[in-house]
């Protein structure tokens, strides 16, 4: 039979993988991914903990096992008994001394801080005291249980611990806690008993004690309601002693203090007798008075100068310059009788203007006289008047002071006297409105227990299933396979039940209606109608890494596709690793496909035919220092090919991981069909994805995808056993095991 027509294929030189273009006829439709995959898949989620229901149902069961056993067997009976006491909020006291003992206000945080006074270490302590409680083993550690009964395992460990310390028993007797320390253990473990509860929009709260007995419970609640009530007016009969105390000190200081400023205020006033506002007003008048007369004193004093000025400058001058600057009547006169020559004006002329010169110098010091005298009265004055204006400020201060602490000490007074009185007619700010009756029993509350540990139960093993699924990295189904590479799958293989290599020879043989051959009819019907205008005649298979499964896959598809009655030949396209020999035992020392190759040997005596199987297979041969890449990549192996599409109707090649050698991708160059082998449950869909992008990164197109080596029970354990039909239950009365 002649091989088609062949499309020109690329060149492969220096192991570079020549691109070839996509024709239609080798492109195949690719599965849709799924869109929006960041939203929740619900039915998915209800899927997933359905088929892991196993898995929940057990983590339900040890959960409600366990809660069984504590609310039965491991738990200790505890009682509460619960007392109600108000707070007194309305309630007007006897005297207003709020400003010496405070009481309770009434808004919620104040509630609250009574609550915690009720818990606290204080008020707990007291109730220690009072009900001898170091001498009750529940609170008390250190006290031996006498209803404690070690077990037998117990008993040992403790004779072994015993005889392995020896005499370190007295240092570990050093070691235990101080008597404060167990002191406050022992408070910490009484409050830890308690708890208090306030009652919404009410003044209400409650105080309740859980112990292991009912009575002791109703004892320490009504016990401490009691001291916490009692504590309130004993911690006001406290305060107001205290007040009291500070209160009489304070009063005396402020006596004390009244009388020396009162002293001081009568010494003043005994050194300053006339010290008054009126005084001090007279004075300021007078020294006003003197400081207006002085004023005008100095300013005759100036004109008296500037007329002494004129005198002198005209004394060398003549008459008229005379006349002008004295303007006098009789040197007038004195000047006329000059003027008319009359005897002895001359001289009386003269004596009348040196009379003028020494008039104005006898009234220039008079002027200056009178100025100092009143210079000097006006500082007597303002001497006078700051030292009586200071002796009267202090006076006002002491006054003021002393008025001030006559106020404090009679406010003080007051108070103390409110105090004393007060001291005697205290009342608590609370009351008991209920007393706790015999304690009921609140745990273990067995169906709560039950309920909560079932839940769980049921949470922890779905967190269980949804965890294994979200670590979960491997292809478990043909849908799954589809949805995350995006390509086709042509067929699932079932794991063939054999120990050896040569088994799974007879179990293709001796079971030809069998899970796995009905598998491989799929494929090659899947296969040959991939494309039908040109069915595929070179097949090859490969995978991601190693132990996929795709020899075993090759070896039954070209017996398969030999029952077809056509001419198959097997070529090992895994010269590295050359697994044929385990199959095919019959096939040593042959030669095989290197040999072709090199031209050592024609093809039809380098191949050998396997007994019933139908088929020729070519066997790879040790390669030295051969590269398998340069290999594939001559020519000699094309020439190989297409002697082989002539002779035969099917060539299926097993080729080498694709992640692990190139080897795969240049043999796809030849063929007309690639399957890519992924083992179920095992490898991993990075790997996968990696393996198909190095077919997509030399322009290589995947025919198909198989999920190989698929193991029906597995796929049952996992719940997907019944959406499969060649592996699923309806399936065993059409196939052989």
């Amino acid at each position: 039979m002649g091989s088609p027509q062949t499309p020109p294929r690329p060149r492969i030189r220096d192991n570079i993988v020549m691109q070839k273009p996509v024709s239609p006829l080798d492109a195949q439709p690719a599965v849709g991914r799924r869109e929006d995959e960041d939203e929740i898949d619900l039915l998915g989620l209800a899927r997933t903990l359905w088929r892991g229901k196993h898995w929940i149902a057990l983590c339900a069961t040890l959960a409600l096992s366990y809660g069984w056993y504590k609310a039965n067997v491991a738990s200790t009976a505890l009682f509460t008994a619960t007392a109600e006491m108000a707070l007194e909020v309305d309630s007007a006291p006897v005297l207003d001394i709020n400003a010496v003992v405070s009481g309770f206000s009434g808004d919620e945080a104040s509630i609250n801080t009574e609550m915690a006074i009720v818990r606290s270490g204080d008020l707990i302590g007291r109730l220690v005291d009072e009900l001898h409680l170091e001498q009750d083993p529940e609170f008390n550690a250190y006290l031996p249980d006498p209803d404690y009964s070690p077990g037998l395992i117990t008993r040992l460990r403790g004779t072994i611990s015993e005889a392995l310390r020896g005499s370190e028993q007295d240092e570990g007797a050093e070691s235990l806690p101080s008597p404060q320390e167990q002191r406050q253990e022992l408070i910490d473990a009484v409050r830890g008993a308690f708890e208090t509860e306030s009652s919404w929009d009410t003044y209400v709260f409650s105080i309740s004690a859980t112990t292991t007995d009912p009575v002791k419970s109703q004892l320490l609640a009504n016990t401490l309601a009691e001291l916490y009530r009692d504590d309130q007016i004993r911690l006001k009969v406290q305060a107001t002693e205290r007040a009291a105390t500070w209160l009489s000190g304070r009063v005396g200081e402020l006596r004390a203090e009244l009388d020396e400023r009162q002293n001081e205020i009568s010494d003043l006033r005994a050194r300053s007798a006339l010290v008054s506002a009126e005084s001090l007003q007279a004075l300021n008048a007078q020294a006003i008075e003197l400081r207006t007369t002085l004023q005008q004193v100095q300013g005759q004093l100036v004109q008296i100068d500037e007329r002494a000025a004129e005198l002198r400058a005209a004394a060398s001058g003549d008459t008229e310059a005379k006349l002008a600057a004295a303007d006098d009547g009789q040197l007038e006169a004195a000047a006329a009788e000059l003027a008319a020559s009359e005897p002895g004006a001359q001289i009386r002329f003269d004596r009348r203007y040196s009379q003028l010169l020494l008039q104005t110098e006898a009234e220039r010091e008079r002027a200056q006289k009178q100025i100092e005298e009143l210079q000097r009265t006006v500082e007597d004055l303002s001497g006078q008047f700051e030292g009586q204006s200071a002796d009267f400020q202090a006076l006002q201060q002491l006054e003021q002071e002393a008025e001030a602490t006559q106020v404090l000490y009679e406010t003080f007074l007051n108070r103390l006297k409110e105090t004393t009185v007060q001291e005697s007619i205290h009342e608590s700010d609370s009351r008991i409105l209920t007393e706790a009756r015999v304690g009921e029993q609140v745990a273990p509350r067995s169906s709560r227990i039950m309920a909560m540990a079932l839940l769980l139960g049921l949470l922890l093993g779905a967190g269980i299933v949804l965890l294994r699924e979200f670590l979960q990295n491997t292809i478990r189904t043909a849908e799954d396979l589809e949805q995350h590479t995006g390509r086709t799958v042509l067929g699932q293989f079932p794991r063939i039940p054999a120990r050896s290599r040569p088994d799974t020879i007879e179990y293709l043989l001796n079971k030809p209606t069998s899970a796995a051959a009905e598998a491989i009819r799929n494929l090659r019907t899947s296969l040959l109608l991939s494309n039908v205008d040109r069915p595929p005649q070179v097949i090859m298979a490969t995978s991601s890494v190693p132990n996929e499964g795709k020899t075993t896959l090759t070896i039954a598809l070209a017996q398969n596709l030999a029952g077809l009655n056509k001419r198959v030949l097997l070529i090992e396209g895994d010269i590295r690793r050359r697994t044929f020999q385990a199959y095919f035992s019959q096939a040593k020392g042959q030669h095989g496909l290197l040999s072709v190759i090199a031209g050592r040997s024609a093809l039809s005596e380098a191949v050998v035919r396997p007994d019933n199987l139908g088929i020729d297979v070519l066997l790879g041969e040790e390669r030295s220092a051969i590269n398998a890449a340069d290999l594939f990549s001559s020519e000699s192996f094309k020439r190989l090919i297409e002697m082989a599409r002539a002779q035969y109707d099917y060539i299926v090649i097993d080729t080498p991981p694709v992640l692990v050698v190139p080897d795969a991708r240049v043999i796809a160059q030849q063929t007309d069909a690639v399957i890519y082998v992924v083992h179920w449950d095992h490898t991993t869909k990075s790997q996968v994805e990696e393996g198909l992008r190095q077919f997509r990164s030399v322009n290589l197109p995947v025919t198909g995808l198989v999920l190989s080596r698929v193991d029906p029970k597995g796929m049952k354990r996992y719940g997907y056993g019944g959406r499969y039909g060649a592996y699923s239950r309806y399936g065993r009365s059409y196939y052989d095991n």
